[in-house]
């Protein structure tokens, strides 16, 4: 975890479920790791709903890589990656900077923020993947030898401040911090969970003032954000310091939380105080800000710049459309976060085995998975900026909550040899479950308030009427465990109350679905249909298409383009 300590929260939460649910690491790990737990957006409805989990790092690290050693059919290769070998318009292996060579059959690169990756303080320019971490030229040189289209983008992190420099009782006693808990009964990410996780840690919240906002201004000059200094574009939804306070000037205070990187760990994170100006100014900076006028920085922040490739060069399987085995993953295709970056892992590093099987690869559609939305965006798509998955980017998110992707995709995953026995009957017994339960709402007869007697299903549609009222008043009798309960419930409550809105959106998905059944063959030469204007020969030729759904999302494609293309799809 080289930067923040959290996993989870909007839509990202949704990606650590489905991950865990096709049988990946993420949610286990941060459940046996993280130190407070919170459920996001309970004020609206079930489709945004989304966990969030403070970690603590160290640990969090020790227990993957643990998990990892376990695995016999692992074995780790430690070196610094310089050429992909081709043979043919296929990988054939991967020369190390020292001149080992590794032959495979398929290749997965994830390379973070270290392609030709570039750290910026203030003046301050430096060649580094992360900080103390060299940065990776060679590999870089030699993915653009293969003809990919590529670009720069920017992130950044924020100062690291001494827990022991803090005086946070102080704080909250005099108004500037607010403690902010986790919940009273914390919800696990995993769906193997047995136990609910621990809550053993708080965070506290302050706010920015106007001095904080004045020294910005008047440092604006010593930013390479602003002074022409950095080229990558940075993430629009994630700002620097610097941006919060030059694009939004009418803005009194910023939010910040400090957050513990661990139990016993020195390191306070400042959350919401990413920035890349000079050292001097960055300590300034933080004694301006209330209760952390004695504060120790530990190391200031930066903003370190890196290449990605334009993920419009994949197909849908994140395999290349150059490099036949060659497959990436994370922020190389643009995207910024643990959870997007796991969740392309997990379907890239399943695709590379299966090529290699000679299987088809997984594909997720929109409609099944948060997964599929983020691939699907970035491969018709491409990034301006780094990508971030939000709720507002699913058409159907009321299908795709958090209780229920499970459901949605543990068969997924199995099919495709990534759910285990033990995983499988569990989900056999949870599918169980929830088909008894759902059956036993509707035929459950209930009074309700006025004195008729009708039956639960129709009572949960009742705004003031939840599902575990009825269970704890004895009206209903569910299927269920101490453990499970929570879970059951939220998945046959919500498939009840709003089952109108889910039956809509699923008569939607099957009328998008015949789009999506519309293949595009690899080589169909969009040159030669007439009426194709040249503008968009040149769109569909840049993102090529798997199917007519995918063509529909191309930016810039219009309606009538993609009718002349499945017009002339029945002739070719």
């Amino acid at each position: 975890m080289p930067c923040n300590p959290a996993i989870g929260g909007t839509a990202k939460g949704h990606l650590v479920r489905e991950i865990d649910a096709l049988g990946g690491l993420m949610a286990r790990a941060i459940d046996a790791t993280g130190i407070q737990f919170k459920l996001l957006n309970r004020s609206r409805g079930p489709a945004v709903w989304s966990p969030r989990a403070q970690a603590d790092k160290g640990r969090y690290s020790a227990w993957v890589k643990a998990a990892l050693e376990a695995e016999p059919n692992i074995h780790w290769i430690i070196g610094r990656a310089g050429r992909i070998l081709l043979d043919g318009g296929r990988v054939s292996g991967l020369a190390l900077e020292d001149g080992a060579v590794f032959p495979c059959g398929a290749l997965v690169i994830t390379t973070g923020t270290f392609l030709n990756g570039v750290i910026h303080v203030g003046q301050e320019q430096r060649p580094s993947g992360r900080a103390g971490e060299p940065p990776s030229r060679d590999l870089a040189e030699s993915i653009k030898d293969l003809g990919m289209k590529w670009g720069r983008l920017k992130t950044g992190t924020p100062p690291r401040l001494a827990r022991r420099s803090i005086d946070f009782e102080q704080g909250v006693k005099s108004g500037v911090f607010h403690v902010e808990h986790g919940d009273s009964e914390p919800i696990p990410f995993s769906f193997t969970a047995t136990q609910s996780p621990m809550n053993t840690a708080v965070c506290h919240l302050l706010h920015t003032t106007d001095r904080v906002h004045q020294l910005v201004r008047s440092n604006i000059g010593a930013s390479p954000l602003y002074n022409g200094q950095i080229s990558g574009i940075g993430p629009r939804y994630c700002p620097s310091l610097e941006d919060k306070v030059m694009r939004f000037p009418d803005r009194e205070r910023h939010q910040l939380f400090l957050e513990p990187e661990g139990l016993d760990v020195e390191e306070i994170y400042v959350n919401g105080f990413s920035m890349s100006l000079p050292v001097e100014t960055q300590r300034e900076l933080i004694h301006s800000l209330p209760g952390l006028e004695s504060a120790e920085m530990l190391r200031p922040g930066y903003a370190v710049e890196y290449d990605f490739v334009q993920p419009t060069e994949l197909r849908s399987s994140l395999e290349t459309h150059r490099v036949a085995g060659l497959f990436f993953a994370g922020q190389i295709n643009g995207t910024s976060g643990y959870e997007e970056a796991a969740g392309q892992g997990l379907l890239a590093g399943a695709n590379a085995a299966r090529s290699v099987l000679g299987r088809p690869p997984l594909v997720l559609g929109r409609e099944e998975a948060y997964l599929g939305i983020l691939v699907d965006d970035l491969v018709t798509k491409g990034c301006l900026e780094p990508y971030r998955m939000f709720t507002s980017r699913a058409e159907y998110r009321l299908l795709l909550r958090t209780d229920n992707a499970d459901l949605r995709l543990t068969p997924r995953g199995r099919e495709a040899g990534l759910v285990d026995d033990e995983r499988w009957e569990r989900y056999g017994r949870r599918r169980k479950r929830y088909d008894t339960n759902l059956d036993r709402i509707r035929k459950t007869w209930v009074r309700v308030e006025g004195g008729a007697r009708v039956p639960a299903a129709q009572a949960l549609k009742r705004p003031e009427v939840t599902l575990g009222s009825l269970v704890s008043a004895g009206d209903v009798v569910l299927e269920t465990t101490p453990d499970d309960f929570a879970l059951d419930t939220s998945s046959v409550e919500t498939t009840v109350k709003y089952e109108g809105y889910l039956v809509r959106q699923e008569q939607a998905v099957a009328r998008a679905q015949q789009a999506e059944r519309r293949r595009i063959p690899e080589a169909f030469p969009f040159e030669r249909v007439p009426g194709l204007s040249r503008e968009m020969v040149q769109r569909f030729s840049e993102t090529r298409p798997e199917t007519l759904g995918q063509a529909q999302r191309i930016p810039g494609v219009t309606p009538a383009a993609v009718a002349v293309v499945g017009a002339y799809l029945n002739r070719f």
